[in-house]
């Protein structure tokens, strides 16, 4: 890479930049271009004298580490990015088209602003202290006029499931546990899959194409058959008896 940092205009002599001025073309400041340097994701300038120069080649880079820092990559996986960018194996069109079926959304369930109104609306139901208890537990946030729902889905859910009996704080334990042992397997399948996408004969579009209805349906059918398992035993256990109230005579 830092044989050609320094290319040619077709109109005159080759681009080149202080370190100064890379900053002024690029907008990132000096100290970040050393770090990144120190850091092994941008190329070393050419030396002449006490100066060092950059050329063209590091102001695509320095774009390319914003754009990547912008989808929320750290330094460390960027510079293996960069590792495999400049050996030649690995191909930055198509890791960000891989990205970008990757970062779209597994559940129709977009965090938005809502007014106390458009909130009863979402909920599906009004009541006095609604509005604080989901505060309370924290699936919804005020913000000035205004208040932010992460998850219109989960407040859905959480009201009609009030509305069945089940109280807004056994709703808050309930999304506790799913967040532990859903989160742990949503892991533990993840790094299943990046295993099996580093083989060669894998076609990764129409792969990811399949993988979140396939997904979310195995999830539903091994969830079902486990909550049935528990269901069984606690009916067996004799513990359901304690639910069932003695008819008023």
């Amino acid at each position: 890479m830092a044989d050609d940092i320094t290319e040619a205009d077709a109109s005159g002599p080759p681009v080149e930049y202080t370190i100064d001025d890379l900053a002024s073309v690029s907008k990132v400041p000096s100290r970040t271009i050393r770090f990144y340097q120190s850091k092994g994701v941008l190329p070393k300038p050419v030396i002449r004298g006490r100066v060092a120069y950059y050329g063209p080649a590091h102001l695509d880079r320095l774009e390319l580490i914003a754009s990547l820092q912008d989808r929320g990559l750290r330094i460390e996986a960027i510079r293996e990015l960069m590792s495999r960018i400049d050996k030649g194996e690995l191909d930055i069109g198509e890791w960000l088209g891989l990205d970008a079926q990757l970062q779209q959304p597994w559940a129709n369930d977009t965090p938005r602003t809502v007014t106390e109104e458009e909130l009863y609306g979402l909920a599906g139901r009004r009541r006095v202290g609604l509005l604080n208890d989901l505060v309370r537990g924290g699936f919804v946030e005020r913000r000035g006029k205004v208040l932010f729902v992460p998850s219109p889905a989960l407040v859905s859910i959480v009201a009609r499931l009030e509305a069945a009996g089940v109280d807004i704080e056994h709703g808050v334990q309930a999304k506790k546990i799913l967040d532990k042992h859903v989160g742990r397997a949503a892991k533990e399948l993840t790094e299943l899959a990046a295993a099996r996408l580093g083989d060669g004969d894998l076609d990764r579009a129409e792969a990811f194409e399949e993988l979140r209805g396939l997904v979310m349906e195995a999830v539903r059918v091994v969830f079902a058959q486990a909550m049935q398992r528990e269901l069984h035993e606690l009916t067996v256990s004799g513990r359901t008896a304690k639910a069932v109230r003695r008819p008023k005579r």
